[in-house]
């Protein structure tokens, strides 16, 4: 088995699965904390297939496209963090 195969047939269909159960716990988060950790579960599983189709096609400019969309999220999820805390204060 090749790499590509093994992208294609093993690790692609995972990854889509662990984006369709995220997304139902998006949709059924019991908290906005659940929702937002399971929003950057999925940034993070779109980072893996867009490193993965980076990989498959032998394109390294969506690699610059996942370190951002990484470091985008990262912030994201800080900033959400901090304003969940400063709600706990008041």
């Amino acid at each position: 088995m090749t790499l590509g195969t093994y992208f294609d047939y093993v690790i692609l269909p995972i990854l889509t699965l662990s984006v369709l159960l995220v997304f139902i716990r998006i949709a059924k988060g019991p908290s906005v904390v659940d929702r937002v950790v399971a929003l950057d579960v999925m940034i993070t599983i779109g980072i893996g297939i867009i490193t993965i189709y980076s990989i498959r096609q032998n394109e390294e400019v969506l690699l610059d496209v996942a370190i951002i969309l990484a470091l985008i999220a990262f912030l994201g999820t800080i900033a959400f963090s901090y304003y969940i805390e400063k709600q706990k204060d008041d």
